[in-house]
């Protein structure tokens, strides 16, 4: 049952945000090195200037801080990012099985992220990766609104069947790249595929912290435009919003957003198909509700997918797109039963 009363939307900000807070900590405890609970309390406590006058190793303080926290506030992050740009591309498409793997954007970021990993190099430094992955994922989307539409017009369904085709093409590309390219640096590369949060570090955070923060805000911006098209071409443009142009600034915001965290993270997939039918539940389909809370289940979400992918083959990590896909790959089934 949808909440719909303020004061409950509220508190159910206030208790996502918290068990996502809590979550994140308890989560440093989880790995093949183990370290307890008030240890990493206290380590994370100490880090951020408090004095809590208990004693651990250097090598447990270095696991805590340096290796996992950053890897745990990345998980968030992309978690929180691919449920955002879900909830946007399935409102402009109002197609409830639109999300930014189906539709060919994550292997579009593939794309141009192998491309810098193999051929160009850092060509503009840091930034190298996340420009080729955007320019890969606005490309990709471009191609798949070229094929979808027809005679004018942006069919739902024909956007997904365009989106799956054209990821299917942008794959066999990125594996024609991986069989030519250096053996040595593929390797690494399709496990970076398979998606994975081990390239984490403090001094790249700050990059997907931004473009999620600038995202969810400016979609938050286009929300009762996003509301108007879920009704209809004709109710959006009755209530003066321009389908087109809203539509390329969601494709553009949601491109920059996917480029980046494919990026750091991989291809990690059904996120955004899964949370935001299940934020949906929750608050219903005003997107100005509807986002926030779709960004704080999908970090939560993908925060305890990465305890589980770090813990079950230990001290191996499973790729978190094994997860996510299998997932995703039973609620993708179990929505098509439920469409009939």
């Amino acid at each position: 049952m949808a909440i719909r009363q303020a004061g409950h939307y509220r508190l159910l900000l206030l208790g996502l945000g918290a068990a996502l807070l809590v979550s994140a900590i308890a989560a440093l405890a989880f790995g093949p090195a183990a370290v307890p609970q008030t240890t990493v309390w206290r380590i994370v406590a100490s880090q951020l200037g408090a004095n809590t006058g208990g004693q651990w190793t250097a090598g447990q303080e270095h696991i805590v801080w340096l290796i996992r926290a950053p890897r745990v506030v990345l998980g968030a992050l992309v978690g929180a990012g691919l449920a955002v740009v879900g909830t946007a591309l399935q409102a402009v498409t109002r197609n409830p099985l639109a999300d930014p793997h189906l539709l060919g954007t994550s292997s579009g970021a593939a794309l141009g992220a192998v491309l810098v990993v193999l051929y160009l190099g850092e060509f503009i430094g840091v930034f190298s990766l996340p420009l080729a992955a955007f320019i890969g994922a606005a490309t990709s989307m471009l191609l798949v609104l070229a094929v979808a539409r027809r005679e004018g017009r942006l069919e739902s369904d024909r956007l997904l069947l365009a989106g799956v085709a054209v990821s299917f093409v942008l794959m066999a590309l990125v594996n024609l790249l991986l069989y030519t390219g250096d053996h040595h640096a593929t390797s690494s590369v399709v496990f970076w595929m398979l998606g994975g949060l081990g390239a984490a570090r403090w001094t790249v955070i700050w990059l997907p912290a931004l473009c999620v923060v600038f995202s969810l805000g400016l979609l938050l911006v286009l929300a009762r435009g996003l509301n108007a098209l879920m009704s209809g071409e004709q109710t959006a443009i009755s209530l003066g919003f321009s389908g087109r142009r809203l539509r390329v600034q969601v494709f553009i915001c949601t491109s920059l957003l996917t480029g980046v965290l494919v990026s750091l993270s991989g291809a990690i997939g059904f996120v955004g198909l899964m949370v935001p039918h299940i934020a949906r539940r929750l608050v219903g389909a005003e997107h100005r509700r509807l986002l926030p809370v779709s960004a704080l289940l999908g970090g939560l979400f993908l925060l305890w997918v990465d305890v589980a992918a770090r813990t079950l083959i230990a001290p191996e990590d499973l790729p978190i797109g094994i997860a996510t896909a299998a997932l995703g790959g039973v609620f993708f089934i179990a929505l098509l039963k439920r469409r009939g």
